[in-house]
């Protein structure tokens, strides 16, 4: 009895860890190509160029768990009026008034057993460019940090006994 328990216990280790292991494969970086999006929205333009806050738009960052995408509302209270003759801001214009969502293509990829909370970071002073890179300069956003455990802990420590950044190494804080 005690042997199939020993067996049962590393047969659902191995298990987890196969599933943790291949999970993590599914990030694809560096290329610095981004996967291709319904409307070719430059951040190099918006947030770059234009100087544009990243919580203008991602408004979610600072006050939910998530970054959230920007309702079309957003993007036409400018656009209304704003570089209406140009191509990708017509596409915009055309979902817009079939009232039709912007079927977008995720870019940052997390396992699902990780849950990430934007609130924390961004209130407590995290730049979006410490994880998410230098989108400002990004006409494609791509995955810039592989957003991986390892990755994660390595800041988590970094910050550990930080006054202004305290962060934990409980791991019910993303596993939960």
């Amino acid at each position: 009895m005690k042997k199939l328990t020993v067996a049962a216990i590393v047969v659902s280790f191995l298990a987890l860890a196969t599933v943790a292991f291949t999970q993590s494969f599914g990030v694809q970086l560096g290329g610095r190509k981004g996967p291709k999006q319904p409307i070719a929205y430059s951040h190099a333009i918006h947030a770059g160029k234009l100087g544009m806050d990243c919580r203008y738009c991602h408004y979610g960052a600072y006050k939910s768990n998530w970054a959230n995408i920007p309702a079309m509302s957003t993007c036409m209270g400018c656009h209304k009026m704003a570089a209406t003759d140009r191509p990708e801001v017509q596409k915009l214009t055309g979902y817009w008034e079939r009232g039709e969502n912007i079927p977008w293509v995720k870019v940052h990829y997390l396992p699902d057993h990780v849950k990430f909370n934007h609130k924390r970071h961004v209130q407590a002073g995290f730049a979006c460019q410490e994880c998410h890179g230098p989108v400002q300069e990004m006409d494609v956003v791509y995955q810039y940090s592989s957003l991986k455990m390892g990755w994660c802990v390595d800041c988590h420590r970094k910050h550990e006994n930080d006054p202004k950044f305290t962060a934990t190494l409980d791991c019910l804080a993303c596993h939960h």
